[in-house]
């Protein structure tokens, strides 16, 4: 770990402001609060659709706020000048009468202005500070998940940084790093990285806490990428590319949005997969996208370069199941293209 704060002295617990929206920032807030510190607020995302009947739902940390009876802050924009200065307005009258010590991010999902940022800084000497998933600078932005997984790094991690006006460009307080598996799809990733940014988080609380001097570590200018939100038009699959690229492809969008392709005009979504290409030769007539062999184990379709197996799959209109499950129901041949 490589943890920049020094330690030592009584610990006085926190009063803070937690701003997150999904899954992630979900697990964070559940840890902050098997702590001594008390979350005097929760700020999350206005409730949004979703799911097949496009509902009305409250986001993962409202939910916690509610049953835990946290005082709710969803302001649609926090720009004072923006589509929406009213509610701007009210969240910033809101925040300036109320007494809190650090204000906290994680994955929030609405960009923080000067403003909120100053307010923050007049609170305590700390301000606000973000739990971000990756190792900054590398990864800096909205899918540093995805990101890391689809460009095949081999590491990752979480950092504590306080927050600044640019993306994602404030000084480190802590941060640890974190092997990503052959295996990992961004859900399972994820999930890793929840539990060791709240642990990383609650460490770096209580040396706040006890009043400690934080080391703030500036990021390097060097390898600076940005994890570009996912647009669903990179979900499809170009079956011309090498398998191992494929393989990631497949394991970075799963969860959401799904990597997908088309055979016969019908839509495949792909969950899961493998890359067999030092176990299986495609042939030297195979086309990319075809399909060379159907087994227990499995689809085998050839790529560009190597071969790709699908373990689990998803035909337009129907459930999610395992390849074996699925050729039980349904007709794919060998010698056909997915495209």
């Amino acid at each position: 770990m490589g943890n920049l704060t020094k330690y030592g002295g009584t610990l006085s617990p926190l009063k803070i402001v937690y701003a997150g929206t999904p899954e992630f920032a979900k697990t964070i807030l559940c840890g902050i609060l098997k702590t001594p510190h008390h979350v005097s607020l929760v700020m999350t995302q206005p409730d949004r659709p979703s799911g097949r009947g496009l509902k009305i739902h409250p986001s993962p940390v409202k939910e916690v706020a509610l049953e835990k009876n946290i005082s709710l802050l969803q302001p649609t924009s926090l720009k004072l000048d923006g589509k929406y200065p009213e509610e701007a307005q009210n969240a910033k009258l809101y925040l300036e009468d109320l007494d809190f010590d650090v204000m906290v991010v994680a994955a929030y999902g609405l960009i923080l202005p000067k403003w909120l940022l100053d307010l923050a800084q007049s609170k305590s000497k700390v301000g606000c500070i973000n739990v971000h998933a990756s190792l900054l600078p590398r990864w800096r932005g909205a899918a540093p998940i995805h990101r890391a997984i689809w460009s095949g790094d081999d590491q990752t991690g979480t950092c504590i940084m306080k927050m600044a006006e640019g993306l994602d460009t404030g000084p480190i307080i802590a941060y640890e790093s974190l092997a990503i598996q052959n295996f990992d799809t961004t859900q399972t990733l994820h999930d890793r990285l929840a539990l060791q940014g709240a642990r990383l988080l609650n460490e770096t609380l209580d040396s706040i806490a006890r009043g400690e001097d934080l080391v703030w570590q500036d990021q390097s200018e060097i390898g600076v990428t940005y994890a570009q939100k996912i647009l669903k038009e990179e979900a499809l699959i170009d079956w011309d590319l090498d398998a191992k690229v494929i393989d990631r492809q497949i394991r970075a969008l799963n969860p959401s949005p799904v990597a997908f392709t088309h055979l016969m005009e019908t839509l495949y979504k792909l969950w899961l997969c493998e890359d067999i290409s030092l176990i299986r030769t495609q042939g030297k007539s195979a086309k990319p996208g075809e399909v060379l062999e159907i087994n227990d184990y499995g689809i085998e379709i050839a790529c560009g370069t190597g071969v790709l197996r699908i373990i689990e799959l998803q035909k337009a209109g129907s459930k999610r199941m395992s390849a074996k499950q699925f050729m039980q129901t349904n007709a794919i041949h060998i010698g056909e293209i997915f495209k």
